[in-house]
């Protein structure tokens, strides 16, 4: 059950502003949902499965309209996908603690702030092929964690791309978007081979989701910086990180 949580008015009104600034880089958002999520206590049973719904439909227009935009780098998005997709598989099949999950989820969140804050992986002209084994070894390892907590990894893989010099920032958005949804679906289905249901009503979270992120894919992938509302959003995961850590 989800419509049960208190003030769950504000969570949707909250939640397509995540997924707009969220698509609007390419990513599907979920460490943002799951911070929200967070902050409005839902069942951890949940949070996780709900995060990886998302993450299809939003990362799914995100990389639609990087693709239609020009940004779109096959050879380096095969290159993760290749490892990714059964590691993510394999990580969405196991349970962890709960406890042991939000303090996880909660250090992820801090390296979510980072990214948001441009505090690293800035963008490089002087751009580096990438080799098949690291693409493999970064591909790998950043699936089975997405799996584990719930999340597709591309907020994880455009700063690697970006500190490598593997790819431009817009291109990085491009293959992370296709990487999150890949990582997403692969995910979702090892959770719902352990069982896991998903709730009628997370498909109208995704309905609102879907509204915050066909705007800022689009907008994202033309052009997009405003830096006060990015500020603003990563205060909150702030917030939701200090809640996960602490409590």
């Amino acid at each position: 059950m989800i419509f049960g949580i208190e003030h769950m008015w504000l969570f949707l009104c909250i939640l397509p502003i995540v997924a707009f600034f969220y698509a609007g880089v390419g990513h599907g958002g979920a460490s943002g949902y799951l911070a929200l999520m967070a902050l409005f206590s839902f069942a951890p049973e949940t949070m996780k499965p709900t995060a990886l719904l998302l993450n299809l439909f939003v990362a799914g227009m995100a990389f639609y309209h990087y693709y239609k935009a020009g940004h779109f780098n096959k050879k380096l998005f095969i290159s993760f996908a290749l490892s990714s997709i059964p590691f993510a598989f394999l990580g969405g099949m196991i349970e962890i603690d709960a406890s042991f999950y939000k303090k996880i989820l909660g250090a992820l969140l801090i390296f979510a702030i980072l990214k948001m804050l441009n505090v690293f992986g800035k963008e490089s002209t002087a751009i580096k092929d990438i080799k098949l084994w690291q693409g493999l070894i970064v591909g790998g390892v950043i699936g089975f964690f997405s799996g584990l907590i719930g999340i597709g990894g591309g907020i994880i893989l455009t700063p690697v791309i970006l500190l490598l010099h593997w790819g431009k920032m817009k291109e990085a958005a491009a293959v992370s978007a296709l990487f999150i949804w890949v990582n997403s679906a692969a995910g979702l289905v090892g959770q719902l081979s352990t069982g896991i249901i998903l709730s009628s009503q997370s498909y109208i979270l995704v309905a609102i989701a879907i509204i915050g992120g066909y705007f800022g894919s689009y907008f994202g992938s033309k052009k997009l910086d405003n830096r006060l509302l990015r500020y603003m959003l990563a205060f909150v995961l702030f917030i939701a990180s200090v809640k996960l850590i602490l409590i």
